[in-house]
C-alpha cells in the first residue's frame, strides 16, 4: 500500500498499559514528546501540586501524553494521569467522582447532566471541543497498489451492513476504476466497547448513506457477530492482523494501513487535519449548548470541497464546581494548557496525533468556560 504524507497523522501507536502517568520528574517533558511551552510562556506558573486524574476516550490518547508532557514542562508539581478506557468509561469514572475530568468523543446524554449536577458540587458539567481529528476508514489490503480506495457513505455503509462481501464487488469497483481490486472477503471490524468513535461513525453513515444504514447513531455497535477491538488499538490491531478487514478508527492510529477517501459532492477526499477543520468550522452549535457546554453539531452531508465530513469532536468534560480548591486549581491550569496555541500545536505534531487546532475565536469561548471554573 502507498499512503500519501498527508495521511499519516502520527503512524507510532501507544502500546502498554491504558493508563498514562508522567511524573513531575522532569523540566523537558518526555523523550517521545516534542519539546513545548505551557501557557503564555514567560509568565511564572503559580504554585500548583497533588495529583489530577482524567479517564476516557482513547482516541485522544496521543495527545494527552502530549498535553501532559508539555503541562508537566510549566507545572512540574502536578501528577496528571489518564485512563484511556474509552469516552462511556470516561464519563462514567467522571460522574462518579472518580477522577477530575474525562475525554468523550461524544457530548453527555441528557441524564448524564442530570447526574453532573450532583457530581459537580450542584454545578453544571462544562464540556469543550478540545480534540479534532479525522476518523479514518482503515484497511489491509497489502497487494493493492493505491493511495487509497473510494468510497461513498452508502458503499461504507453496505460494507459494515455485510451486505457487500467482497472487495472486487461491482460497488467498490465503480467507485475505484483504476485499481485492480481482490476477490477476497471483507472482514468488518468494529469497537467491542461502548465508544464515542462508534457513535460519530454511525452518525455520519446514518445522515450521508441516503438510506443505506438502516440503524440508528449509537455508541455500542448495533450488528451482533463479527470481528471487534477492544478501544481504537483493538480496532487496529484486528484489521492488521486479518488481510481483507476493514474498520474505523482515530486517524492518529492508521499508521501504515490503507485508508478510504469519501466521497463528497463529486469528488474523493482523503483525510486530512485540514480537511477536518474545515468541517468543524462550518458546522452549527447543537441544540441545548451553553456558554460552559461547546457542544458542535457536525455537518455530515456537507458538499463542500476538500471537507472531510467522518470527523471526531473529543470533548474535555470537567465540573463548573469543585469540592476541592486544588482541583479547580490544576483543572483549571491543566486545560488552560490543553486550549493554549501551544498545546494545540503540540497535538497537530503528525509525530503526537496530528490533530486540527482549534480556531481563535473557538480557543476565546473555551477559555472564557475554563475561567468559570471554581471550588464550592
Amino acid at each position: 500500500m502507498k499512503l500519501s504524507p498527508r495521511n499519516r497523522l502520527g503512524a507510532v501507536a501507544l502500546t502498554g498499559a491504558l493508563a498514562l502517568t508522567l511524573a513531575a520528574c522532569s523540566s523537558g517533558g518526555n523523550a517521545e514528546e516534542p519539546a513545548g511551552t505551557a501557557g503564555s510562556g514567560d509568565e511564572a506558573p503559580a504554585e500548583l501540586s497533588g495529583s489530577l486524574a482524567g479517564a476516557g476516550a482513547s482516541s485522544q490518547e496521543k495527545a494527552v501524553a502530549g498535553w501532559i508532557a508539555g503541562f508537566n514542562e510549566q507545572y512540574p508539581d502536578v501528577s496528571v494521569s489518564y485512563d484511556a478506557v474509552g469516552s462511556g468509561g470516561g464519563r462514567e469514572q467522571f460522574l462518579a467522582g472518580a477522577v477530575q475530568f474525562a475525554g468523550s468523543d461524544a457530548a453527555l446524554k441528557e441524564e448524564e447532566l442530570t447526574q453532573a449536577e450532583e457530581r459537580c458540587v450542584g454545578g453544571e458539567a462544562v464540556e469543550l471541543p478540545l480534540y479534532i481529528s479525522p476518523i479514518a476508514v482503515v484497511y489491509n489490503l497489502p497487494d493493492v497498489d493505491a493511495e487509497n480506495i473510494n468510497m461513498s457513505a452508502a458503499t461504507i455503509a453496505k460494507v459494515f451492513n455485510r451486505e457487500i462481501t467482497t472487495w472486487n464487488d461491482p460497488a467498490i469497483a465503480a467507485e475505484n476504476p483504476d485499481v485492480e481490486l481482490p476477490a477476497i472477503d471483507i472482514i468488518p471490524v468494529n469497537r467491542s466497547d461502548e465508544s464515542g468513535t462508534t457513535e460519530n461513525f454511525t452518525e455520519y453513515l446514518a445522515a450521508a448513506s441516503e438510506g443505506a444504514w438502516p440503524h440508528e447513531p449509537s455508541g455500542d455497535w448495533p450488528i451482533s457477530g463479527g470481528q471487534s477491538g477492544q478501544g481504537t488499538q483493538g480496532v487496529i490491531d484486528t484489521v492488521t492482523g486479518a488481510e481483507g478487514a476493514i474498520g474505523y478508527a482515530d486517524a492518529s492510529r492508521a499508521g501504515d494501513l490503507g485508508t478510504v477517501a469519501l466521497k463528497v459532492g463529486e469528488e474523493y477526499v482523503p483525510f486530512s487535519a485540514e480537511a477536518a477543520a474545515k468541517v468543524v468550522d462550518a458546522s452549527p452549535r447543537a441544540e441545548g449548548a451553553t456558554e460552559n457546554r461547546l457542544v458542535v453539531e457536525l455537518d455530515r452531508t456537507t458538499t463542500e470541497a476538500g471537507a472531510y465530513p467522518l470527523v471526531l469532536i473529543s470533548y474535555h468534560i470537567a465540573c463548573s464546581v469543585y469540592e476541592d480548591q486544588a482541583d479547580a486549581d490544576n483543572v483549571k491550569a491543566y486545560l488552560s494548557y490543553v486550549a493554549s496555541e501551544a498545546g494545540q500545536e503540540r497535538a497537530a505534531d503528525p509525530s503526537v496525533a496530528g490533530a486540527a487546532p482549534i480556531s481563535e475565536d473557538l480557543r476565546a469561548e473555551v477559555q472564557t468556560a475554563i475561567d468559570s471554573i471554581t471550588a464550592g
